[in-house]
This record gives C-alpha cells, sequence and structure tokens, in this order.
C-alpha cells in the first residue's frame, strides 16, 4: 500500500485549495446570509477541470478517478461546503450521462455542462419517495417519438436553476426494474419548480420540488434502456456519498484548524485553552477521528474507481463514517469557542449548518447501515 499522492494528485489539491481560500472562501458568508448561486465562481472552478472530474476528456472532462474527485472536494469545502456539494451534484448527474449515455447525447449535453455554461441536477427522491428510492411513483409514458412524465421530485439541489434534469423515472411495473433514467431540459413544455426551500443549512445553492405535468419529453432522451434507471441511480450514487464525505471532511478540517488557533491564543483563568489537558484530548480525538475517516474515504474511492467487489458497502460505509465525524468534529469546535462560536461573526456555525445534511442526503446513515449489513450478512 502506498498511502502518498501522486505528483499530479498534490498538483491538482493544491490548485483546488488556493481556489478555495481566494475564490470561495471570502465569499462564502456573503453567500450564505443571501442565499447566493455563485453562479460565476462555479464556471471559475469549471475552468480548472471541476465542472467534470470524471467525465471522459473527448468532451471537455477532467477524466480523473473518484479518489481524485475526494481530494478535490475535500479542499473545495474548507472553502465553502454548501457550494463545493452543489458541484459534487453537477458531477454526479453529468457522470451519469457520460457512462451511461449514447455517443449523441454524451455530445449533445456534456460539453457545456463541464464548463458549467450548463447546470446540472440529479433527480430521484419524492415527496412519498425517500430512503425507498424503489417505491417513486413519477410516470414516464411513451407516446410516438416522446415521454409524457407526470409527477414530482422533492428536495432538488438546483431545483429551478439548472438546464440538465437527470430524472429517475416508472416506466414499467411496480419495483427497481421499473425504473427508467431519462434527462429533462429547462424550458421543456409541462416541466415547472415548486417554490425555493427554506433550510437550515446549505444556502449557497437553490433547492425546489421539480414538478411534471404532461411533460413531453423526447423519446432520444433516455439514458441507457428502459428499466435501467435504478441501475444507473445506484451507481452515481457511490460516487455522490464518496463526495459528500469528503465535503464533510473538508468542513471539519477547516473547523478544526480554526479551533487550533483560537485555543492557543484565548484565555481563561490564566492560561491559554491550549494548555488544559481535557481539551487538548478533545482535539486529539477529533483529528484522529477526521484522519480515519480520510483514509476509509480514499479506500473507497479506489474500490469505486476500478469496480471492486463490494465497492458499494465501501462507499457507504465511508459516507456513514466521514458524515458522523464531521459533523460530531465541527459541533465540537463549536463548544470549544464557548459563546463566540454560536455567533455569525464566526464561520463554524454556517459550517454546522451545512454539514448536518450530509448525514440525511445521498442516502440516510441509516440506510448507509442498512447497505453495509445487506452485504455482510445477506450475500
Amino acid at each position: 500500500m502506498d498511502f502518498a499522492l501522486t505528483e499530479d494528485q498534490r498538483a491538482f489539491q493544491a490548485t483546488a485549495r488556493q481556489f478555495a481560500r481566494d475564490a470561495m472562501m471570502p465569499q462564502a458568508a456573503h453567500w450564505d446570509e443571501n442565499e447566493v448561486f455563485p453562479v460565476e465562481t462555479l464556471r471559475e472552478a469549471a475552468q480548472l477541470g471541476f465542472g467534470g472530474i470524471y467525465v471522459k476528456g473527448d468532451v471537455g472532462g477532467s477524466e480523473l478517478t473518484r479518489l481524485d474527485a475526494a481530494i478535490i472536494f475535500e479542499e473545495l469545502a474548507q472553502g465553502c461546503t454548501s457550494t463545493a456539494a452543489y458541484i459534487s451534484i453537477h458531477n454526479m448527474a453529468a457522470w451519469m450521462i457520460d457512462a451511461f449515455g449514447s455517443e449523441a447525447q454524451r455530445k449533445r449535453f456534456l460539453p457545456k455542462l463541464c464548463t458549467m455554461e450548463h447546470f446540472a441536477s440529479y433527480c430521484l427522491t419524492e415527496p412519498g419517495a425517500g430512503s425507498d428510492a424503489a417505491s417513486l411513483a413519477t410516470r414516464a409514458q411513451r407516446d410516438g417519438d416522446h415521454y409524457v412524465l407526470n409527477g414530482a421530485k422533492a428536495f432538488i439541489s438546483g431545483g429551478g436553476t439548472s438546464d440538465v434534469y437527470v430524472c429517475m423515472v416508472r416506466t414499467g411495473g411496480a419495483g427497481p426494474k421499473g425504473i427508467s433514467c431519462i434527462v429533462v431540459e429547462k424550458g421543456t413544455p409541462g416541466l415547472s419548480f415548486g417554490a425555493q426551500e427554506r433550510k437550515l443549512g446549505w444556502k449557497s445553492q437553490p433547492t425546489a420540488m421539480v414538478i411534471f405535468e404532461n411533460c413531453r419529453v423526447p423519446a432520444d432522451n433516455l439514458i441507457g434502456k428502459e428499466g435501467d434507471g435504478f441501475r444507473i441511480a445506484m451507481m452515481g450514487l457511490d460516487g455522490g456519498r464518496l463526495n459528500i464525505a469528503a465535503c464533510s471532511l473538508g468542513g471539519a478540517q477547516f473547523c478544526l484548524d480554526r479551533t487550533i488557533e483560537y485555543m492557543r491564543d484565548r484565555k481563561q483563568f490564566g492560561s491559554r485553552l491550549s494548555d488544559f489537558q481535557a481539551l487538548r484530548f478533545r482535539i486529539a480525538d477529533y483529528a484522529t477521528e477526521i484522519e480515519a475517516a480520510r483514509l476509509m474515504v480514499r479506500r473507497a474511492a479506489h474500490a469505486v474507481s476500478v469496480g471492486e467487489p463490494g465497492a458499494t458497502r465501501l462507499a457507504a460505509m465511508a459516507k456513514r463514517l466521514a458524515t458522523d465525524a464531521g459533523f460530531e468534529t465541527v459541533n465540537g469546535c463549536l463548544q470549544l469557542h464557548g459563546g463566540y462560536g454560536y455567533l455569525r461573526d464566526h464561520p463554524i456555525e454556517r459550517v454546522l449548518r451545512d454539514v448536518r445534511v450530509h448525514q440525511i442526503l445521498e442516502g440516510t446513515n441509516e440506510i448507509m447501515r442498512l447497505i453495509v449489513s445487506r452485504d455482510l450478512l445477506d450475500n
């Protein structure tokens, strides 16, 4: 085993770190406070290759690995966890088109997604189908050269703003085998959006319901074959879970670094906080948990990249471990800042609000435990 990053990995890690510090970190509080979707900053990130990180190069992608992506997202999340998470979702949707779409579909959609001239959303969750994704009810009925969609998707990042919606819809009977994947483009008749959701965190990305009312979509927008949708969705989520895990680690590392600085400066009872052994031990534990989770994420990322048996289980393990450890670390860092940590003048509370949802989305951490236990006990 070689735990050292390659020269190329160190180079794009440094690029992502510098971009996060120069373009994202100074603006993150403003984006959060005013619920700004930072379009121009996202397109600047795409100029660095972050709009199609693991999309093939012939359509403008960077053609990197899942491990490379995890390294990049950890750095971007230190600049703005919410914005980095949206970039992850955009990349997941783009990869699904790249991996399962026809050559015509790839050349049609991906060049503009890789530059982020167009933005993408992933549409799986429904008002009545969250963790039980296989029970989704949005129906796509074939009608000549079109599918007619009726139903709704909930909690969609980019909803109302994105140009491309990669949607899981029911073209067949009940269960996962009746689900297909269709790209719906903004402006399609019958496509509309709910009001923007009011959220605890993730305020730099829009979130809204996506609604289909006799929405006519060309049959040429079907990704793969009818019945492939659930498999496509789950494979996309393997990578999405790794990226969200990496975003949690980036947010946690950002908070831990600032907490260490704060403890060196802050004095109580005549001593620096960093001189109290009980507090020193807490920092040691947080640093250990982050490092352990980072190793798990990178191990799982390699498994997903090479298609290793058990890769889905490892991705679920990594997502559960990293998002739990990330939230606990950020929450602990807020506690160590005392009352200052609770103020919006300091970034800790913003990161706390942003990383909390990571334990819910891309499959709740309870579902991650279900995936792991099924793989271990039922096979």
